[in-house]
């Protein structure tokens, strides 16, 4: 962990003096400023700084940011509990560290063959602590995805759904969960998921990150089994999608690890969309910063899937639009990029 903040400093200096981040100085999954201290610490087997980070986002309402922090500490208790386990000794009423504990807990579930079995068996007690967290929407998004896991009927994610958008009518993560239940729940549904998307994105402040939600429906909609009629289709919704995440891109800094995942996003739809000049700036706004969402759907090895599809891009902007030198950016499979590849 020290290495990698090491090579984010580095990074850093280099990106003053040159738009082009070399492959050694690409980050995946870099925690902000905020987060890698609390890492720092769980990784010396103290909770304390991530439960004051956590406290912090409760009491002054940042639920996007809470939602982040709360996922990336239950990953990183995955394979180090001890700080977590100590958290929840000391302090067993303590809001966050409940968050954290079933967030690890479904996490852990979901990885499961017997994954709706287990979600079922936990799903009370992890709606009871949503319940009693207050305005906090947070818990909820882990409610859903339970939901969603557990092959919930549709009566019961309504239920969970109306009491997180009560507490907050524009938190991404709830909403995440909500596209992809809808998207399980019905595979052929990429108008549904495109509406859906699109309504949440309209009525939602200019700078919220729910405003990203098409965008995320696109990537449903051109992954999706038999996805690539969508792409014909719904050729202007899905561009449209990219458009509305392309001006919630500019609005933030660049090389800056807060929109990365957004920005990887938006690369993996834009490559697909064959909008590949659109590809390569967004692919120098994210700077060092790789995410494994979305990489990791097509392999086990993100970053490396990351590095392919940025070299095929700038082969093919420096070659030509739309081209690399074969023609085509590849897919990363010895092959190439279609609407219909997956």
């Amino acid at each position: 962990m020290l290495r990698a903040f090491l090579r984010k400093t580095r990074a850093a200096a280099r990106l003053r003096t040159s738009r082009l981040v070399q492959d050694d100085d690409v980050l995946l999954d870099a925690p902000d400023d905020r987060l890698a201290p609390a890492l720092v610490a769980a990784a010396r087997g103290d909770h304390g700084p991530a439960a004051d980070l956590l406290a912090r986002t409760r009491e002054n309402a940042e639920w996007e940011h809470r939602d982040r922090y709360a996922t990336r500490l239950a990953a990183f208790a995955r394979s180090r509990a001890e700080w977590l386990e100590d958290w929840r000794t000391t302090a067993p009423d303590d809001p966050d560290g409940l968050l954290v504990a079933l967030r690890l807990t479904v996490d852990r579930h979901w990885d499961s063959p017997a994954r709706a079995e287990l979600l079922r068996q936990v799903s009370p007690s992890v709606t009871a602590a949503a319940a009693s967290a207050g305005p906090d929407p947070v818990p909820w998004r882990t409610a859903l995805d339970t939901a969603r896991g557990a092959h919930a009927p549709h009566a019961e994610f309504a239920r969970l759904w109306a009491q997180a958008v009560r507490r907050s009518p524009h938190h991404y993560g709830c909403h995440v969960a909500a596209l992809e239940y809808l998207a399980a729940a019905s595979p052929g549904a990429h108008r549904e998921c495109l509406d859906f998307a699109e309504t949440a994105a309209q009525d939602a402040p200019e700078d919220a990150l729910v405003r990203a939600l098409p965008v995320r429906a696109a990537f449903a909609c051109l992954t999706a089994r038999g996805g690539g009629g969508a792409l014909g289709a719904d050729r202007a919704r899905l561009d449209g999608a990219a458009d509305r995440a392309i001006a919630l891109s500019a609005a933030h800094p660049s090389a800056d690890p807060w929109p990365a995942e957004l920005r990887n996003l938006l690369v993996y739809v834009l490559v697909r969309l064959e909008r590949l000049q659109d590809a390569a700036e967004q692919l120098r706004l994210t700077g060092p910063y790789v995410t494994s969402f979305p990489w990791d759907r097509d392999t086990d090895d993100p970053l490396g899937r990351f590095l392919e599809v940025r070299a095929d891009v700038r082969a093919a902007t420096v070659s030509g639009p739309g081209t690399t030198g074969s023609g085509h950016p590849r897919n990363g499979h010895a092959g190439h990029v279609h609407s219909g590849d997956h």
